[in-house]
């Protein structure tokens, strides 16, 4: 994985909160900048889906965002935290992504369940 889970949990309302660091050497930083590499956005919803399904079992791909924010730049190894709490509806969360005490990443998806597969609310 290109990326570490340092801490993960679940409390009783159901957000997770994970905190993670990407890993210097990590695809994602060789061509997005030589020389001043940054975590590109989508990096960062893919992270924020990998963990959908690591900690809630989420099966399905990533159908649509909306409200996307983009604040703060990632750089190798900084420490982020991830907030992800579930919508209304099912398969649509609301997330953030903070470091260091400020907002990095901020913004809504919706999950597309693979064929097959049964949703829970």
């Amino acid at each position: 994985m290109w990326y570490s889970h340092i801490a993960t949990e679940v409390d009783q309302n159901s957000t997770m909160q994970a905190r993670v660091t990407a890993e210097a050497d990590s695809p994602w930083f060789s061509g997005h900048f030589p020389g001043d590499p940054i975590l590109p956005g989508i990096a960062q919803l893919s992270m924020v889906t990998e963990s959908l399904r690591t900690v809630f079992g989420k099966n399905g791909s990533l159908e649509s965002v909306s409200r996307i924010k983009f604040k703060k730049i990632i750089r190798p190894g900084d420490i982020m935290d991830i907030k992800i709490s579930a919508g209304r509806k099912n398969n649509h969360y609301s997330f953030t992504i903070s470091s260091e005490h400020q907002e990095v990443c901020s913004g809504r998806l919706v999950l597309a369940p693979n064929k097959g597969a049964t949703t829970t609310p």
